[in-house]
């Protein structure tokens, strides 16, 4: 008999996608420095340079005391958490993030079952039965360790998709707002980013939330179409 025969159980680490908490501001920085970048290259690839930018500031709306705006800016902060594509994304990524802890944990919770079982009962069975029995456990323990990786891989592609996705939004829908209001640079602006100070008056964060979230209400679907494609990616792995 093995009166010392003890498998080890799995200690579970839950998948640490809570460490997106910083998403905002990595995407408050790429939209700072993204916007900006797209509007220098949607002048300059006009031809046009120089005039192309003159004429894009003489045709920039007035402020109160009548003085143009060519560059304003948004919040990124208030942008983010203020869109609804955004907010429902982070929902449904929290959900899909919380089931799978869920699930894990009870894999891993089963399987220390079943190990703590075994162990007692381990001197009360043959050589070849606790052999046998100790295989099938580390083999139990090694697919849930390729499980986990997997679903993680999963979320982390599927997350990746939706930044992405949120990225394309907000900055096809900058370029538009840029070009229909005479803008030059639409810059984002968030505590702790590059820009130190922005006076209010060229805050125009109001005005693209409205736009952005029209747009979403008339087309909800984007998030469905984006659902579909992330099952027949893991159809195919």
């Amino acid at each position: 008999m093995h009166k010392d025969l003890y498998l080890r159980s799995v200690f579970f680490k839950p998948l640490n996608m809570k460490e997106n908490k910083n998403l905002p501001l990595i995407l408050n920085a790429v939209l700072a420095i993204g916007l900006a970048i797209l509007y220098i290259l949607h002048f300059t690839q006009k031809g046009g340079g120089a005039a192309a930018v003159s004429s894009n500031v003489a045709n920039a709306k007035l402020s109160k005391d009548g003085v143009k705006f060519p560059i304003v800016y948004v919040n990124s902060d208030s942008l983010l958490l203020n869109y609804e594509f955004y907010k429902k994304t982070k929902k449904d990524l929290d959900g899909k993030q919380a089931n799978l802890e869920g699930d894990l944990t009870s894999r891993a919770k089963q399987l220390e079952n079943e190990i703590q079982n075994f162990q007692k009962n381990a001197n009360s069975m043959t050589v070849q039965n606790a052999k046998n029995t100790e295989q099938q456990l580390m083999q139990k323990q090694q697919d849930l360790v390729q499980y986990r990786e997997i679903v993680g891989r999963q979320y982390l592609d599927e997350e990746r998709r939706m930044n992405d996705k949120l990225l394309d939004n907000i900055a096809k829908y900058m370029k538009k707002y840029g070009r229909e209001n005479g803008h030059i640079f639409v810059l984002g602006y968030s505590r702790g980013g590059g820009i130190l100070y922005a006076d209010s008056t060229l805050d125009v964060t109001a005005q693209v939330l409205k736009g952005l979230n029209d747009e979403y209400k008339a087309n909800p679907e984007v998030i469905k179409e984006e659902k579909k494609e992330d099952k027949k990616e893991e159809v195919k792995k």
